[in-house]
């Protein structure tokens, strides 16, 4: 079958709707290519959404993405994906981390060489976040209490769930759509080296990366669709050895915010292989379809400095990005969605 009729296929009216799960990375200014693939997916009439797991920027695409859909549909939620974003490059004007007439002049989204930027990561490694930002405010609240009606999230759209870090217990709590607020989507995103740690029931939460980058084992467990559609931010792998400060510090990151992800495929397809398929856990992964959209070449070029750059021009780059993605997606394995998996989590077994 040829990609054309594949996608025209996937994308024709005439197909049975099919009911997906979603898993959105997170990655702070990076998660503008995730709105991309979302609004791509978000014109296919076939695709209905059950559940969205979501972590830091994917937290904020999720909780975003379910208001629209609340609020008036897929139309409706590609208007609220866009309003979100444009109210946060709007915020960020004034911001001092922006680039330099050379890399803006070159086309380079880098931070590193700006010296706001070069100054403020060599304070983190000095300061505290309670010492430099005594009032502890993020920028963000204003923007969601702005964008997101919360209340309608309660009893109604697809099934939130989005992971923060306990900073006391190292685990990661999962919050559900009763218990979304601004100061839950703020958590998820709390990089400790930035922000304070933000306080919900008593316990001071972090950045939700550091523990399910998504979480995906919800999806599972509470969802009635077997297929999860995948959306990496972080590239797994990358050619060479980092040599550089930055370099390192980016290769660092993306390896830690992508480890809670590769070891939770790796339980799951080791669970598919040992489990009693017919009950339990093993029967519940062993139903999962699980699909991925990424744009590896795209990200690889991009460093850790460029996830705090939030011009308005950047998040329309990520995503154009995020749409061809999705488009490829849709070209070569929109059939497959609701028939058969196409990421191959085996293989993570075989590395390990």
């Amino acid at each position: 079958m040829t990609a054309s009729r594949n996608k025209a296929q996937a994308g024709g009216s005439g197909r049975e709707p099919v009911l997906v799960d979603l898993a959105l990375q997170g990655g702070g200014a990076h998660g503008a290519y995730t709105w991309g693939v979302l609004d791509r997916l978000l014109e296919e009439s076939w695709l209905s959404y059950d559940g969205i797991s979501g972590t830091s920027a994917g937290a904020m695409n999720a909780t975003v993405m379910a208001h629209g859909l609340v609020k008036g549909g897929p139309r409706q939620a590609k208007i609220e994906l866009e309003r979100f974003w444009k109210k946060v490059s709007e915020a960020a004007l004034l911001s001092p981390f922006r680039r330099g007439p050379l890399e803006i002049l070159t086309g380079q989204w880098t931070l590193d060489y700006c010296p706001a930027f070069v100054a403020a990561d060599m304070a983190a490694r000095l300061f505290s976040p309670y010492t430099l930002n005594i009032g502890g405010g993020n920028p963000l609240y204003d923007i969601l209490v702005d964008c997101v009606d919360f209340s309608a999230l309660s009893n109604a759209g697809p099934k939130l769930f989005v992971t923060a870090t306990n900073v006391r217990t190292g685990r990661g709590r999962v919050f559900r759509n009763a218990q979304m607020t601004p100061e839950v989507l703020l958590a998820s995103a709390c990089l400790p080296t930035m922000f304070q740690a933000v306080e919900i029931d008593g316990d001071p939460y972090w950045d939700g990366g550091f523990a399910g980058n998504p979480t995906m084992t919800p999806l599972v467990r509470e969802c009635d669709s077997h297929d999860t559609i995948l959306v990496s931010i972080n590239p797994i792998e990358r050619p060479g050895t980092p040599r550089t400060p930055m370099e390192i510090q980016n290769r660092l990151n993306e390896i830690s915010f992508n480890s809670p992800l590769v070891k939770e495929l790796r339980m799951a397809a080791l669970l598919r292989r040992v489990a009693d398929p017919g009950s339990g856990e093993g029967a519940l992964w062993a139903k999962m379809r699980i699909h991925r959209v990424a744009s590896e070449q795209a990200l690889l070029g991009l460093g850790y400095s460029s996830k705090l750059l939030a011009e308005w021009a950047f998040f329309c780059m990520l995503r154009e990005e995020g749409r061809r993605a999705a488009e490829v997606f849709l070209e070569t394995h929109g059939n497959d969605v609701g028939v058969r998996s196409t990421l191959d989590i085996d293989r993570l077994i075989e590395e390990s």
